[in-house]
């Protein structure tokens, strides 16, 4: 039997920024963002072998030039997905002063940054990757990811709300404003906001297992195991459900002893 923690990765699929930014880092992302061009295929690694066989590929032509922008995303992106985010940092922070007007570039440096626990740094990365007047939605939801982890949950759902207005409905923002809404305890509206995301059309499963989430976070945990089982099986979805009530019921211990219950973190995607 697999440990808890893995299990729990699964039911929890945003589970801080270090794996949110994990925002979750080599697996389906909220961004939706792919190295492309003409410096090799997008294609993703579907194994931990190949992530690491990536990083040898990457590495030799980030060595041979280390100013090429899409050569350092793409070793970078490697580097996040093997847990070498330090190396992954100063790899974009090379790139980003050699180009210090790729915004391209300045965003998937934020996102390595907030992989890394640099939030403060990862702001001003991220300031720099979009403008006023030419906002990127990407960049909006990855500040707001931020945000909540730093614990500035309002100001995190303003950015969520200005990425809505260029694309209304996005589910991969309006799961983290719902994970938001979770972070200050608003759970009916952390619901509600989620229910509208798992609604769109060809929605990640990771929107569904946040619903779960916040459904079971209120005590309704059939629910929550019937709409994980929609993406699982049904052993997994039982198991994370028997994981959620032992955290809840941790999470009881918690507030007696006058302490922070812990709820899931929104993501920044990647690079």
């Amino acid at each position: 039997m697999r440990p808890k923690a893995v299990r729990a990765s699964r039911f929890i699929a945003s589970a801080t920024l270090a794996g949110l930014l994990a925002l979750s880092m080599a697996g389906c992302k909220t961004t939706g963002e792919e190295i492309t061009g003409s410096v090799g295929s997008s294609a993703v690694p579907e194994s931990e072998a190949g992530w690491r066989k990536s990083v040898e590929l990457w590495g030799e032509r980030y060595k041979a030039n280390p100013g090429d922008a899409e050569v350092a995303m793409a070793y970078a992106r490697a580097l996040r997905a093997t847990g070498q985010r330090a190396q992954a940092v100063a790899v974009l922070q090379q790139a980003s002063i050699r180009n210090p007007r790729n915004m391209k570039l300045l965003g998937a440096y934020g996102r390595a940054l907030a992989d890394a626990g640099e939030y403060a740094q990862a702001l001003d990365a991220f300031s720099r990757a979009h403008t006023p007047d030419n906002p990127d939605w990407r960049i909006l939801n990855a500040q707001g990811a931020v945000l909540d982890e730093m614990g500035r949950h309002r100001e995190a759902q303003s950015h969520y709300a200005a990425a809505l207005k260029i694309v209304p409905n996005e589910p991969s923002v309006l799961s983290n404003l719902g994970l938001s809404y979770a972070l200050e305890k608003q759970l009916k509206r952390a619901e509600a906001t989620l229910r509208t995301a798992a609604a769109q059309p060809g929605v990640s499963p990771k929107v569904r297992q946040n619903l779960a989430l916040v459904v079971g976070l209120q005590g309704r945990f059939d629910e929550a195991e019937k709409i994980a089982s929609a993406d699982l099986p049904e052993s997994e979805a039982a198991a994370n459900v028997a994981y959620l009530r032992e955290m809840l019921a941790r999470q009881s211990a918690w507030k007696k002893n006058g302490k922070q219950p812990y709820v899931p973190s929104p993501e920044a995607g990647s690079s």
